[in-house]
């Protein structure tokens, strides 16, 4: 590498204080670092900043554009930039709505499995260097907690807010159908019928700490 070149990074985080400790983070070991809380921001920035690196979350909250809408913008007009998704979630669908899907060559990294930031460090480097990066793990690590597909659809939209009904809807089933489906993914979580707890809150709390892995 030339002397005196500093790798630019882009990180793409809406929580500010991962943003923040992140960006200060990569700053400290000598990479040009900017960052940003939407999709639409690091969009712009993009074009201002020209990174090598772009280091994003996946879910930017209801309605807003994903970090594979970001990732899939970057494929197609900035190929050249490295790609490093860092999520809380073991498996990308329980991040993003039904139908969304993430670009191929990208390092997936979780957020409660960096013990260092010498391992995002290797990762942003690794993201330009190899050709192959590590991708989104294939199968769970350790005591997960396992669902199928149908089941991480019901739980991300629980974690948007959805009730039943309107789980129903957005999936084109009918409400009872759906009732059961949302019952067998509480069943699967391990909330069983508690009437001191609402398991609603008790799924989107397993979903934030990114417990669960999608078969």
């Amino acid at each position: 590498m030339v002397q005196g070149f500093q790798v630019r990074v882009l990180v793409v985080d809406n929580d500010p204080f991962t943003l923040t400790l992140v960006t200060e983070a990569l700053a400290a070991a000598n990479f040009a670092v900017s960052g940003v809380p939407t999709v639409p921001d690091a969009i712009s920035t993009i074009e201002s900043f020209s990174p090598n690196v772009l280091v994003t979350d996946l879910n930017f909250g209801h309605g807003a554009p994903t970090g594979a809408d970001l990732l899939t913008h970057v494929d197609e007009h900035h190929p050249w930039i490295g790609k490093v998704v860092l999520t809380s979630h073991l498996s990308a669908s329980l991040a993003l709505p039904i139908g969304k899907q993430l670009t191929d060559s990208l390092t997936y990294l979780i957020k409660s499995q960096v013990s260092s930031i010498s391992e995002l460090v290797t990762a942003v480097k690794d993201s330009i260097t190899t050709h192959s990066p590590s991708t989104v793990p294939q199968k769970p690590v350790g005591e997960q907690l396992c669902i199928s597909k149908a089941q991480g659809e019901i739980l991300f939209l629980i974690a948007e807010g959805y009730t039943n009904a309107a789980i129903a809807k957005k999936r084109g089933a009918s409400v009872r159908s759906t009732e059961a489906l949302v019952q067998r993914t509480f069943t699967a979580l391990g909330l069983g019928h508690d009437p001191d707890f609402n398991p609603r809150t008790k799924a989107v709390r397993a979903w934030q700490q990114g417990k669960i892995f999608v078969k």
